[in-house]
């Protein structure tokens, strides 16, 4: 049995039916809502209803669980979460009952430039929760992964809705050059199910990316020609757009442009070039408009208007 904790975000959904083709037993643990969760069909899973905080709620959704994989994280929740909370406090709790109910094997995602002493919030939590997993004496693997790109992501999403719907001009934060080595979500879920049986993986921490560096400015001109759209791009400084995005956030419950958004952007954030097919053998897709095609099929206000509603 495998408990995944975060299996209705962007790497959970993508993963469950990765699980399901695997042969493996899955259970999922889903934080209490009225509305539906977000699944994918026609993948059958376990659900167990526990919040990080539930002690009570962890330790029967660990029951007969062998392995769980750690998802949840706050680097897309906007102001509402916390990353000491969700992120660092969340996987504490999370590797505690793992190590009272005998897991055998627990598997982190997390995030390249994961650190305690980083200067950016989710990152400086992704490291504490880091030092919880390998503190908790389950046999873990950590996975930091780079920027994840596909149909249901939230960065290339956002920066295709900026540029599909703003007014002509794109404020590119700084000069554009921090390097992104953008890693497709199939493949990282390809990586993680593979992790399960990989025993030579026990107790690292693996760094995954894509298969090539790009420059932020790069990315930005991919994405208009996928969209068939041209905007002026005008270097702004980051601490501008920064004070914009906070504004907007206190504005907006879900804003399109937020601090977390630009953090991503704020330094390059790269591996090996080879990571991904060094420890699976796997030779990762590329970012380009073929890759990108998902994009062209999108109807952007209703698109928009989804992502606002937080569906």
């Amino acid at each position: 049995m495998i408990l995944v904790t975060g299996a209705t975000g962007f790497v959970g959904r993508a993963l469950l039916p990765r699980l399901a083709e695997g042969g493996h037993t899955v259970r999922v643990m889903l934080r209490p809502s009225r509305r539906s969760p977000q699944l994918p069909r026609g993948v059958p899973v376990q659900v167990s209803i526990a919040r990080l905080d539930d002690e009570r709620g962890l330790r029967a959704a660990m029951a007969g669980v062998e392995a769980v994989i750690h998802l949840v994280g706050s680097e897309w929740r906007g102001p509402e979460g916390d990353p000491l909370i969700v992120d660092a406090a969340g996987t504490r709790g999370v590797a505690e009952a793992a190590r009272a109910a005998g897991v055998k094997r627990l598997i982190y995602l997390s995030h390249l430039g994961a650190d305690r002493a980083s200067a950016y919030p989710v990152l400086k939590a992704k490291g504490i929760a880091e030092e919880f997993v390998r503190q908790s004496g389950v046999p873990y693997t950590i996975l930091r992964s780079a920027l994840l790109f596909g149909p249901d992501d939230l960065f290339v999403n956002v920066l295709a809705a900026l540029l599909k719907l703003g007014p002509g001009v794109f404020l590119l934060p700084g000069d554009g050059r921090s390097a992104l080595q953008p890693l497709w979500v199939d493949d990282l879920a390809t990586c993680i199910e593979w992790s399960l049986a990989e025993g030579s993986f026990l107790n690292e921490t693996l760094e995954l990316g894509g298969p090539e560096f790009i420059p932020l400015r790069m990315m930005v001109e991919t994405v208009m020609e996928v969209l068939g759209v041209r905007r002026l791009v005008v270097p702004v400084r980051p601490v501008y757009l920064r004070a914009g995005a906070w504004f907007l956030e206190q504005l907006l419950p879900r804003s399109l442009l937020t601090t977390r958004w630009l953090d991503y952007l704020a330094i390059s954030r790269t591996c090996e070039l080879t990571s991904v097919t060094q420890y699976f053998g796997l030779k990762p897709t590329r970012f380009s408009p073929a890759t990108l095609g998902y994009l062209r099929d999108k109807r952007w206000l209703p698109e928009l208007r989804r992502f606002f509603q937080g569906a």
